[in-house]
């Protein structure tokens, strides 16, 4: 059931990640060339500032979460309804807060940003922008964290994708009748709050036993206050570049930072959504047993390292080519940086291959005591990006993180396996840099080589080419070194082929297609 789960989660959410990537490339390019650069950045920044509200929910959701993985493992509903009373008890109490956060943004925002855009736009754009995310936060969050713990992301991946499609093809056609901004924007609100219908009656209809009338477990969340320390700090790499660049530079440099983020931010969703679709199976299986636990991990982060290597190779290798015919025409600011992709793919390379050991962390629910270790990040980080940006620009935000992800990186990796593991943290480290040899093996070749790409197809056709020669590369160089590893990953494969095959074969039990 939780291999397939998983399986369904990934299938649904990288059919997800397709569609909100080919139909997300439009809205941008049509901004920059309907309204102009100032406006990209605009929009930009508005949508990060907002994304800090997401602290709000940042504690008690991972809390929740890690504490639902036992009940959901054991199937006692009357404790799962007991985690849920507390977590919505503070849902209802933290949305009243998001909301007039909203407000007050909406407010305070439009006075201290310099634009030639009116303030009144502004604010209206703020309101539809956070607005929807205030009402679904209030309504919807607590039974997000339960379909997640339970490995049904799918689910909410499906609700999501069809609005975001709905959604995108709505603001497409306004944007190419060059429509008010601001009506692009209600637009968004207005199909949120339709997707917050869709998910109640799916949550009424399939759930009917949740109780919320319950004792709440408040103890059970008790390490909230830990766990929001951790998402802070998640927070600060993920948004704080766009603040920074907002207060110490102009818009037109949001823009060009906005755009190629927007290429490795595609990386990090789907970094997300395969580590969310397997997540809640690692999660029940380290409360069940540490041995399997500690099998299952070590294939993942393998392959899982391999897998986030390649596709930051072929986005490094794509991006300029890409960047090219993306902002031809859009002549207010130069957005081709040569620098850029290589400082960007050192953020996302050590953001994202420490992502194993992270969730061995997090699923021992050690928050507290690695919330230090989080705060010292977020300090490195900020501190470092706000010196730097006076001296290198855009250059500088980027220079900041790695120096706090350096630091973080090394000793999340430390900590999962001497502390919790109990092994050798050269395990990782050694992973870590077969995958480095590789990337630069591979940049070498391809530099030598002159890709010259003109038209989208071809990056395409590039991208396509080079991942079905980049990703077996990686892999096979994993499995050459780690053999024990390759055969317990095989061996699993093929009792999974054959239980597929057992279920779909034509000379099956009726009793067995039932099940």
């Amino acid at each position: 059931m939780r291999a397939k789960r998983s399986i369904l989660n990934l299938i649904f959410g990288m059919g997800s990640q397709i569609i909100t990537i080919i139909l997300g490339f439009f809205i941008p390019r049509l901004i920059m060339v309907n309204y102009g650069s100032e406006a990209n950045g605009l929009i930009a920044s508005i949508v990060q500032i907002i994304s800090y509200l997401a602290l709000l929910e940042a504690g008690v959701g991972a809390a929740s979460m890690q504490a639902l993985y036992k009940p959901i493992a054991s199937n006692d509903k009357s404790q799962i309804n007991s985690i849920l009373a507390a977590t919505s008890t503070y849902y209802r109490k933290t949305g009243i807060y998001y909301f007039f956060a909203v407000l007050l943004l909406a407010v305070i925002y439009p006075l201290v940003i310099s634009s030639e855009i009116s303030k009144l736009s502004i604010m209206v754009i703020i309101l539809f922008t956070g607005l929807g995310g205030a009402i679904n936060y209030y309504f919807q969050g607590k039974f997000r964290i339960l379909l997640i713990a339970e490995g049904k992301s799918y689910v909410e991946t499906s609700i999501v994708t069809a609005a975001n499609i709905l959604n995108n093809v709505v603001r497409i056609i306004l944007l190419l009748q060059g429509v008010d901004i601001i009506a692009v924007q209600a637009s968004f609100f207005v199909l949120t709050l339709l997707q917050i219908v869709v998910f109640y009656i799916y949550m009424k209809k399939n759930y009917s036993w949740i109780d919320l009338s319950l004792k709440p477990d408040f103890a059970a969340i008790g390490q909230k206050n830990s766990v929001l320390v951790h998402e802070v700090s998640y927070l600060v790499f993920r948004n704080t570049h766009v603040i920074i660049l907002t207060i110490f530079t102009n818009l037109k440099v949001v823009s060009i930072y906005v755009m190629y983020n927007m290429i490795f931010t595609i990386v990090d969703n789907i970094v997300q959504m395969i580590n969310g679709s397997v997540k809640s199976a690692l999660g029940q299986s380290y409360h069940e047993s540490k041995q399997a636990f500690m099998k299952l991990h070590d294939a993942y982060e393998v392959y899982f390292m391999g897998l986030i290597f390649s596709i930051l190779t072929v986005a490094y290798i794509l991006i300029l080519p890409f960047m090219k015919l993306y902002t031809a025409g859009v002549t207010d600011v130069n957005y081709i940086d040569y620098w850029l992709p290589f400082l960007f793919v050192a953020v996302k390379l050590l953001t994202n291959a420490r992502t194993s050991s992270n969730n061995v962390i997090t699923i021992a629910g050690h928050f507290k005591n690695t919330q230090s270790r989080s705060i010292l990040e977020s300090v490195i980080n900020l501190t470092a990006s706000i010196v730097f940006v006076t001296f290198m620009g855009i250059y500088g935000v980027l220079m900041g993180t790695i120096v706090a992800l350096l630091y973080r990186s090394i000793d999340i990796v430390i900590y999962a396996n001497k502390v919790l593991l109990e092994r050798s943290p050269w395990i990782t480290f050694r992973r870590w840099l077969t995958n480095v040899a590789v990337f630069a093996a591979i940049v070498a070749i391809t530099n030598a080589f002159n890709l010259n790409i003109t038209s989208y197809a071809g990056v395409i056709l590039w991208g396509m080419l080079l991942g079905a020669v980049i990703l077996p590369l990686y892999f096979t160089v994993a499995s050459l070194i780690e053999r024990e590893v390759f055969v317990y990953t095989a061996s699993h494969l093929k009792q999974y082929k054959n239980k597929l095959r057992g279920k779909f074969s034509p000379a099956a039990p009726v009793n067995e297609m039932s099940k």
